[in-house]
């Protein structure tokens, strides 16, 4: 169901236009996003508007033709509800279908969420009123990759900046005793919030291969850690067949809706929500929805978002997860240097907000 809280909000687009980013990143790749603006009139005053949102899809070539080839027309007078109805009915990868079904997804995203931030601002509020919710201090954790071969040197180095910090690790085969040792000694096991085993992937460039060995060195090194997206083998799930265990999994890759999270095959302890894999608001509100009245816990991950779009990310766990360990940490934390002046968590909310911004 589509919360009726901003369903009904008014939405007027008299142009629309994009902004191709691109930035390095500490995963060792260049990320590229397009950044969405819609443009309308505000309310009463004769002058204009603005609301962003971010098309975080992948593949670097999609945004070249996006920025060649443009958006479909999508000016006009709609709400909310029917401006999401009227992204249904087109294309929005007019240069060709895309290498992957999700980054359709993605590309909605960047609109439904620029379309939220213009009718907010139409409105002259924002999305903590209208949803009638407090916006929280935002706890994060720093996702990183430890490296080929892995070490515990950028860790350390992230402490050293942020000496509280709590850490999403990537583990892989190569992974053994003596660098799990190492990250006890630099950081303590506490200090390993999420551990991402990118079971649930197929096809990319980020795939695990699932390994019994790794999955039972981490569980046991790592007690207390969210476990997320392990891969379901006959070799792994006696190692998750245990209460204790399940209540530590987490979801991310396969989830874009309900659907989804009622097809895993058990009642998840934890989702990670990525409001891009969603697609739409509708589908984003109806899923958290559905985890608050089931108990299921949250807490926000990011795709290296280089514009808007990691402010929403921090906005929406603000709204809902603000205590999860959420992988939305402001955008320095990906930088491929640790540098100075990296903020602590958490987060504060801002003082003033107006649309959907943080």
């Amino acid at each position: 169901m589509y919360d009726d809280r901003i369903a009904d909000l008014p939405l007027e687009i008299e142009s629309v236009s994009t902004d191709r980013r691109e930035r390095e990143t500490s995963s060792e790749f260049t990320r590229v996003t397009t950044e969405i603006a819609l443009v309308g009139p505000a309310g009463g005053s004769g002058d204009e508007v603005t609301g962003i949102g971010e098309d975080v899809t992948y593949e670097a070539d999609e945004h070249d033709a996006l920025a060649r080839v443009g958006l479909p027309d999508l000016t006009g007078e709609y709400t909310l509800e029917t401006f999401s109805k009227r992204l249904e009915e087109i294309d929005l990868f007019p240069a060709g279908d895309p290498d992957r079904e999700v980054f359709r997804n993605y590309r909605r995203w960047g609109l439904e969420s620029a379309a939220l931030d213009l009718a907010l601002r139409q409105a002259e509020s924002d999305l903590a009123s209208h949803l009638d919710r407090t916006l929280e201090s935002v706890r994060f954790v720093a996702s990183t990759r430890l490296g080929d071969p892995p070490t515990v040197e950028r860790l350390e180095r992230l402490r050293e900046r942020v000496p509280d910090i709590g850490f999403k690790l990537d583990p892989t085969p190569d992974w053994d005793d003596a660098l799990v040792d190492a990250i006890h000694e630099s950081v303590g096991t506490d200090a390993v919030r999420i551990l991402d085993l990118k079971g649930q992937y197929e096809g990319t460039e980020v795939d695990v291969p699932a390994d019994p060995a790794l999955y039972d060195l981490v569980l046991e090194s790592f007690p207390d850690a969210v476990v997320e997206d392990p891969a379901l083998t006959d070799e792994t799930e006696p190692l998750l067949d245990r209460p204790d265990v399940r209540e530590r999994v987490a979801w991310d890759a396969p989830i874009h809706g309900l659907e989804d999270v009622e097809a895993l095959p058990w009642e998840p302890g934890w989702l990670n929500v990525k409001p891009s894999r969603f697609g739409s608001l509708e589908s984003l509100f109806e899923t958290i929805a559905h985890c608050d009245e089931r108990g299921i816990r949250l807490y926000g991950g990011g795709q290296f978002e280089l514009g808007v779009g990691r402010g929403q990310l921090q906005l929406l766990a603000s709204l809902r997860y603000p205590d999860g360990p959420n992988d939305v940490a402001p955008r320095a934390f990906n930088d491929p240097t640790v540098g100075d002046g990296l903020p602590s968590s958490p987060l504060e909310p801002p003082a003033d907000p107006v649309g959907f911004r943080w």
